[in-house]
């Protein structure tokens, strides 16, 4: 019944003109090749329908062959002898399948004759646009390129696309012909080893069902495909191991076309294939298919968890979700297990089962026939990545930007399909994860590298800009499907900019450069702080105050280099949670310095007024006490909340280039940041008592201003304070990164309470001050008339 529904839509599309026929001779190779194509497939349902008419099948054969003699066998049998035999053989066995129509097994004949050809073609014109680049021909190149075949998209790939690229800058004189010819080996050869191994999986459905000509077909797929892969093979194993390989396939082809059964023959091939790759892969690949595999795998308990509760499936997205990471960290770890075993083979085929073991689990709990625990599932994991990691090169287990790049594309993937089911309360989850993965991974390296893509990013994926919608806001309002798939597709192109910028940002000068920038932009705040704070204690009798500043500072030195030293451990299970921690202390650090700066004008401006209430408080040790601990905390939030900052942008640079050149730009950094506060310091001397108070007073504002913009900001990212972007306006990163204003209505609005908050306390100061000087003088004049009075003595 499904063979005839199948024949049926092959029919109409034919007779509709949605397959191309009748392309002219001289036509584009792809073109002329789809022509074939399509005439054999026109064969195969004249000669398996209901009502099998042979006539019309010849005729469609007859015409197949007409298309190739005049577009492309002059070129194939120049150029690639042995690919236009094949063509050649696979349209006479044709011939021989429609000649015997009615006969037991000319449907299966025929499709495993159509594979020869079509393999056959793909085979020319590979060798071809080879030849062609060797000969310095870019555009025969490009023509004969667009005959060929593409990986088939998954959830965790994309159609690669380095041939064209390739092909395109050799064409325009980017890169020479050596260069050109390798991305195209390697992507044509990926693309059709990946096409092996599907036509063998194929393969084994089709004989399960019954489909004995799918059966045939796919066979003869895939000796066809391993023939374009037969020199990479030979060359790694030997002509003997070839010949062998050969044999298997031949034999798994000559059984399918019979329509026996496979499984001997198939388990010789994939004995003979395994651990063979025609394109092996780059070391950057390589750090980058491991990335995914530690990704990917971290990903599986998280998402198993939210969908199990009490022994039970209570979110069954969550469990496919589950089973989705699942299935990309074995993916990426196919790609790497023959090297893996190389290292340690023991290690990997334990892995390997545990990872088998693993999708076991997920795939029963989703058809409700055992629910493991998520205790048992991490636990799991945890082994996976225990014997895995120990075996990996140091370069894999380096963090992967390109890795976390797909993580988040993945997880992005995951908020559309629960967007599409309904299941918006998901779709945040899976923003927020992959937003985690984002602040986590590649954000360090764009602060560094490529600031400019961190507005754009982060509005999309939150509350959006002027023309842009973002995906918070959007799933907050439960926006439909359609309108989340175009801010997604706006983010992509962001997150594409930015993956791009970063691929070259890796020399240690570089690194090293950027480390000095952000070691300085980070440290000109608590210096400016500091400094404005000392010069107002610069009276003898302000002098004992210094003290408990300095102690904060040198404890928050302290700290930011324990953080640095735990940042590989501790830190590293901390890292998703680097905004809030950072919010946190930001609040801390601004209300201490609310406080202290509303209490330094005070005690600066208004000494005298100050000073009878200081010489009532002064038995009071808790005055002092509360005093000290305010300017302590002040000393050391200042300084540790941008060395947490600063330590989680620099461990990322760490793992590209190591820790001497990190450690060269901090030290350059810091001296930057030391002569910016000699200068105030002597800035200060210099300047007359009540200028200098005015201008540490300033400094001191505009920092308060800065880290409440930075704070405000920092709750909107964590979701703890709602966002109302100003459309109107878009800032530069830089503005809000180093004077913390941001274009949302919250970021200003607080930024002027703030101010108005410090400048009417120095008005409220000034009118108390008045106040009291009235009043005294008020009283003065009473005692001073009492006395003059006669009865007064």
């Amino acid at each position: 019944m499904f063979r005839r529904v199948w024949i049926a839509l092959l029919v109409v599309a034919v007779a509709a003109g949605l397959l191309p026929v009748g392309v002219r001779a001289g036509a584009d190779p792809a073109v002329v090749a789809e022509q074939v194509r399509t005439a054999l497939l026109r064969a195969q349902v004249e000669l398996e329908a209901g009502t099998p008419d042979p006539a019309a099948a010849a005729a469609a054969l007859e015409e197949a062959r007409r298309a190739y003699e005049a577009g492309l066998a002059e070129s194939l049998a120049a150029g690639a002898p042995a690919a236009d035999a094949g063509v050649r053989a696979g349209l006479a066995a044709a011939g021989e399948a429609v000649a015997g129509a009615g006969g037991a097994g000319a449907g299966a004949a025929l499709a495993g004759a159509r594979a020869q050809v079509w393999t056959g073609l793909l085979d020319g014109a590979y060798q071809l646009a080879s030849a062609a680049i060797e000969r310095g021909n870019g555009e025969a190149a490009r023509t004969w390129l667009r005959l060929r075949e593409f990986r088939a998209p998954t959830r965790f790939s994309r159609p690669s696309a380095d041939a064209t690229r390739a092909v395109e800058r050799f064409a325009a004189g980017q890169v020479d012909g050596p260069t050109a010819l390798v991305s195209l080996r390697a992507d044509l050869l990926d693309t059709y080893q990946e096409r092996l191994r599907l036509s063998l999986l194929e393969l084994q459905v089709a004989q399960e069902k019954g489909f004995t000509a799918r059966a045939a077909e796919h066979g003869a797929l895939a000796a066809g495909y391993f023939a374009m892969l037969a020199p990479a093979y030979a060359e790694q194993r030997g002509a003997d191991a070839l010949r062998a390989a050969e044999a298997a396939l031949g034999a798994l082809r000559t059984a399918a076309l019979a329509g026996r059964p496979t499984g001997a023959e198939l388990e010789k091939v994939e004995e003979a294939l395994h651990g063979f790759r025609a394109a092996p892969l780059s070391p950057e690949e390589q750090a980058r298919r491991a990335g995914q595999f530690r990704r990917f795998l971290g990903l599986v308990p998280v998402e198993y968890a939210r969908g199990v509760s009490g022994g039970k499936v209570t979110k069954e997205f969550e469990i496919h979700e589950a089973i989705t990471f699942q299935e990309g960290a074995e993916a990426a770890f196919a790609d790497l297990q023959t090297l893996l075993e190389q290292r340690d083979a023991t290690a990997t085929n334990g892995a390997a089962a545990k990872l088998s073991a693993l999708g076991h689990h997920l795939h029963d709990a989703a058809a409700g026939k055992a629910v493991a625990s998520p205790t048992v599932i991490e636990a799991l994991v945890k082994e996976i990545d225990g014997l895995i990691t120990p075996a990996m090169p140091e370069a894999w287990t380096k963090r992967s930007t390109a890795g976390d790049f797909d993580a988040v594309d993945q997880l992005l993937d995951q908020m559309e399909r629960a967007v599409a089911a309904g299941q918006y309360e998901l779709a945040e989850s899976a923003r927020l994860e992959a937003y985690a993965v984002l602040e986590t991974g590649p954000e360090p390296r764009l602060v560094a590298f490529a600031p400019q893509f961190i507005p754009s990013i982060e509005n999309l994926f939150w509350h959006g800009s002027a023309g842009a919608e973002g995906l918070a806001r959007l799933i907050q309002q439960k926006a439909p499907l359609a309108d989340v798939k175009s801010a997604r597709a706006q983010l992509d192109t962001q997150l594409a900019a930015a993956s791009d910028a970063l691929a070259g940002g890796d020399s240690p000068v570089a690194v090293g450069t950027n480390a000095g920038l952000i070691v300085f932009r980070e440290g000109l705040e608590a210096v400016l702080i500091l400094a404005s704070l000392m010069a107002g204690f610069q009276r003898a009798e302000l002098r004992r105050l210094r003290r408990p500043l300095w102690w904060g500072a040198g404890a928050s030195l302290i700290a930011t280099v324990l953080t640095w030293l735990l940042a590989r451990g501790v830190l590293a299970s901390l890292a998703r949670y680097g905004e809030k921690l950072e919010a946190i202390v930001s609040v801390i650090a601004v209300g201490v310095l609310l406080l202290i700066t509303n209490w330094f004008f005070h005690k600066s401006y208004w000494t005298d007024w100050l000073a009878s209430f200081h010489a009532k408080k002064k038995g009071l040790v808790s005055g002092e006490v509360g005093q000290w601990i305010g300017l302590a905390t002040l000393g050391f939030t200042s300084i540790y909340r941008e060395g947490f900052e600063t330590v989680l942008f620099l461990q990322a640079l760490v793992l590209d280039v190591g820790n001497g050149p990190v450690l060269g730009g901090v030290a350059l950094g810091m001296v930057g940041v030391v002569l910016i506060g000699f200068l105030l310091f002597r800035l200060q001397v210099k300047l007359p008592y009540k200028k200098m108070l005015i201008v540490t007073g300033i400094f001191i504002g505009s920092v308060l201003l800065t880290m409440v913009g930075k704070l405000v900001h920092s709750f909107q990212v964590v979701g703890w304070l709602p966002t109302h972007p100003i459309r109107s306006v878009s800032l530069p990163y830089w503005f809000g990164d180093w004077f913390g204003i941001f274009a949302t209505v919250e970021g200003i609005i607080l930024q002027i309470v703030c101010g108005v908050f410090v400048i009417g306390s120095y008005y409220l100061a000034e009118w108390m001050q008045h106040r009291e000087a009235a009043a005294g003088a008020s009283v003065a004049h009473v005692q001073s008339h009492e006395s003059r009075r006669p009865d007064a003595g």
